[in-house]
């Protein structure tokens, strides 16, 4: 055994919640909470940079070749006349030295 850590993978998403883009990575079959970051705001959209600043202050980079999809879903669930919610996702990875 090498001694070496394996980098994990996960998904990261982003969303506007209470009037701001907040981006976090989903940790799903851990009891770990789940690494966060807010923008502070609702428009412009996060670029690809700051999304990627982001990840990586959180431990975290985008999986080579990993694209950004985005997602349209209602605010209220099963109320079609509701507000709009866009949510943005994209397969990420742990980065070496860093635990996730």
């Amino acid at each position: 055994m090498s001694g070496q850590e394996t980098a994990r993978e996960f998904t990261a998403q982003m969303a506007v919640r209470r009037g701001r883009w907040r981006l976090y990575v989903v940790l799903l079959g851990t009891t770990e909470r789940w690494p966060e970051h807010s923008f502070n705001r609702a428009l412009p959209v996060p670029t690809f940079t700051e999304r990627a600043d982001a990840l990586s202050a959180l431990g975290f980079e985008l999986l080579p070749g990993a694209e950004w999809t985005w997602t349209e879903d209602s605010e209220t669930h099963g109320d079609p006349s509701s507000a709009v919610l866009l949510i943005a996702e994209a397969r990420v990875r742990s980065r070496a030295g860093v635990g996730a």
